[in-house]
Formats: structure tokens, C-alpha cells, sequence
């Protein structure tokens, strides 16, 4: 009977401390379907959702970083504008045919450099993030008119948006209009994710942690993995699987490995929830620091390319409001507003109720300042749930 008792408690517990993940899947899914009864199932179709992932990956792969920032108690206002003068350098650089590997390699360079030289002011100088990167956005938007001379910097062949609207796909592998790499490829990242959490869920019981238990993991496995091959289906029936998400999905898999299963990880939830007992067991809060810092630009690095790729030149005016996205997608997928409460799932399915609110309107014929009012309604909804839950279970 005891036995019986503490495992309804542990998954009792379990459901409690992932609510917000689960009510804001459960939001996606009521978003997805209202939108397909008012568009007449538009939203649905093979097209609309490679569209949705080519056009918002960027908020993705900016909001991986951003919430690791976030759960360590601070915020990076400067990612737009980052993501603004990354993009330009690495227009320049590609323009001088030197190719896309180096390109991406410099992007990345460069924006961890500024990540480390923002980190650097944050974590050691102990001057407050918001600050440090609101001085940042203005430098570098600043340093992004000098460099392109407010003027659009075209890019010479059709190389580099590859990555961010080319496919993946092998014509040997098509057949009758479905492009079988898709699913192959999402059936492998399923796979490699599945082997790390068992790798995970072994680790935490050999440490005699506590573990969700079995019914409950398999069944996770089990949905990830029919929206994992849903998604791909998706993908296989229009022009097969898009290079960003690959990118994304390769991302979003290593960085939720560092924060579940490394000790990198730990120090980070160690640190956003209490910097000073962290600082007192050992752990050197100021190195994490710096070290989520670095990370967050090479993330925007990252974004960068993506972005441009996207929009197949670098505008001295692109990454505006890129930072509000990614907080906004942040706060939706479950980070709390003071800190040490995250996840990289979490903030995916908050990128993606951004993401599909967006592009319903939009395909609605809804304007873009109806958008704004939506997206402030949605993000200080969420984090009114996060301080009215914190409240209630005495948490804040």
C-alpha cells in the first residue's frame, strides 16, 4: 500500500512540475485546430508547416540560447542586433567566393566572440545583463549601418540560402511524390533521442535519483515520437525534409542533452536558482555565467546565417524584435520569470505557439499589428500563470 502511495505521489509530483510544458503543448494543439476551422485546413497542409519551420527557425534556434540565459536569472536584449551584423559579415565573407563552410565557421566565431565580450561584462564586472545587452543592441545595430552603409548587402549566387531553404533529399529515395528522406532522417533523430534519454534514465538510477516512472517514459517516447513522424510525413509529401531543420533538430538534441545530462547543466539550474548557495557549494556561478553567455552567440552566430539565408540578402535593418520573440517564446515554453525553471522542449513548443499564431493570422490576411497585440497578450498571460502557480504552490 505504501509502495502504491508513493508511486501515485511521484507521478502526481511529475505531472505538477511539468504542467506548464503539458497545458502549452495542449495550447499548440487547440491553436492548430482553430486556425484549420478558420482557414478551411490551410494551416494543415504539407506546405504551410515546411513554411512555418523555414520561416520562424531562426526564433528557435535564438530562443535554445535565450533560455538558458533566462533560467541563470538574465536576459540578452542585443540578439536581433547581433543578428544584424553577423549577417552582414558573413555576407561579405561569402561574397568573396570563399564558400559556405568558412562563411558558417566566421558566423559562429564571431558570435561567440561577442557573447564572450558581453559575458565577460556580465559575469566577472557584474554589471546587469539588461543593461550590458542593451548596450549591446545599440553597438552593434550601430556598427551594422557603418558596415553596409545602410544599404541591403546582396549575396552572389544562391549558395548560401541553402541552408536555410534548400532541401534534403535524394532523388533515388522519391517515389509517387512522397520524398522518403524525411522520413528516414526523422526516423534517426527520433532514434538518437530515444537512446539518449534511456542513456539519461539509466545514469539517474544508477545515481539513485528520481526517475519518471516506466509507463509514464514510455509513454513520452512513444508521443514524441508520432509527432517526430508526422512532422517528417509532413515534410515528405511537399518537397522533402528542410536543411534548417536538420540544423534545428541537431541543435535542439545537444542542448537539451548539456542541460538534462551534463554537469554543465546542473551548474546552470544550480546558478539561476540561487547564484549565492551555488556560489558557497563550490561551483564558480561567474564561469557558468560567462560560459551561457558565449553560448547564447554562438546560438545568435547560428540565427544569423539562418536568417540570411532566409531572406537571401543582409538588410542592415533584419533581427528587429528577434529578441522579443525568442523572451516571448521563453516565457510561453515555461521559463520562469525569476529564474532556475526551464527547459529546451519547452521553449520549442513556445516557439512554435508563436510560430503557428503568426502564420494563422497571416494566412487569414490579418495584419501585422494585430499580431503584436496577440503576442503581448500571449506573453504576459504566461508569465501571469507562471507567478499566480509560483504563488499558489508557495514557490514566490
Amino acid at each position: 500500500m505504501s509502495d502504491s502511495a508513493d508511486k501515485k505521489n511521484t507521478v502526481l509530483t511529475l505531472i505538477k512540475n511539468n504542467i506548464r510544458s503539458y497545458t502549452m503543448f495542449l495550447v499548440l494543439v487547440a491553436i492548430m485546430a482553430v486556425f484549420a476551422f478558420l482557414t478551411g485546413g490551410t494551416n494543415l497542409n504539407s506546405r504551410n508547416f515546411t513554411n512555418i519551420f523555414i520561416q520562424y527557425s531562426y526564433v528557435l534556434i535564438l530562443a535554445v540560447g535565450m533560455v538558458q540565459v533566462m533560467i541563470i536569472g538574465c536576459v540578452d536584449l542585443s540578439v536581433g542586433s547581433v543578428c544584424a551584423f553577423v549577417g552582414a559579415i558573413s555576407a561579405m565573407v561569402y561574397n568573396t567566393g570563399v564558400g559556405m563552410v568558412p562563411t558558417l565557421l566566421v558566423a559562429l566565431l564571431i558570435g561567440l566572440l561577442i557573447g564572450a565580450f558581453q559575458g565577460f561584462w556580465v559575469a566577472y564586472l557584474k554589471i546587469p545583463a539588461f543593461i550590458v545587452t542593451l548596450a549591446g543592441m545599440l553597438l552593434f545595430r550601430g556598427l551594422t549601418y557603418i558596415i553596409t552603409n545602410i544599404n541591403p548587402i546582396g549575396l552572389k549566387d544562391d549558395g548560401y540560402k541553402q541552408m536555410a531553404s534548400g532541401m534534403m533529399d535524394f532523388p533515388a529515395l522519391e517515389s509517387g511524390g512522397v520524398h522518403y528522406t524525411a522520413l528516414i532522417i526523422g526516423a534517426a533523430l527520433f532514434i538518437i533521442y530515444a537512446a539518449a534519454e534511456c542513456i539519461s534514465r539509466q545514469k539517474r538510477i544508477r545515481n539513485k535519483f528520481e526517475i519518471v516512472p516506466l509507463p509514464l517514459f514510455i509513454g513520452k517516447l512513444v508521443i514524441l515520437g508520432a509527432l517526430i513522424i508526422g512532422l517528417s510525413q509532413r515534410f515528405a509529401t511537399y518537397r522533402g525534409l528542410p536543411n534548417v531543420v536538420i540544423v534545428l533538430g541537431i541543435t535542439v538534441l545537444v542542448f537539451n542533452f548539456i542541460m538534462k545530462s551534463t554537469v554543465l547543466g546542473r551548474y546552470i539550474y544550480a546558478v539561476g536558482g540561487n547564484a549565492r548557495s551555488a556560489k558557497l557549494s563550490g561551483i564558480n556561478s561567474e564561469l557558468v555565467s560567462f560560459l551561457v553567455f558565449c553560448i547564447m552567440g554562438l546560438l545568435t552566430g547560428l540565427a544569423a546565417v539562418v536568417s540570411t539565408g532566409y531572406m537571401n540578402s543582409a538588410l542592415p535593418q533584419a533581427g528587429n524584435l528577434f529578441e522579443m520573440d525568442a523572451i516571448a517564446a521563453c516565457y510561453i515554453g515555461g521559463v520562469s520569470a525569476s529564474g532556475g525553471i526551464g527547459t529546451v522542449f519547452g521553449v520549442i513548443i513556445g516557439g512554435l505557439v508563436m510560430s503557428a499564431i503568426n502564420n494563422g493570422m497571416s494566412l487569414m490576411n490579418l495584419g501585422q499589428h494585430y499580431q503584436y497585440v496577440v503576442k503581448a497578450a500571449v506573453v504576459l498571460l504566461a508569465v501571469f500563470y507562471d507567478v499566480y502557480t509560483r504563488r499558489k504552490s508557495g514557490l514566490s
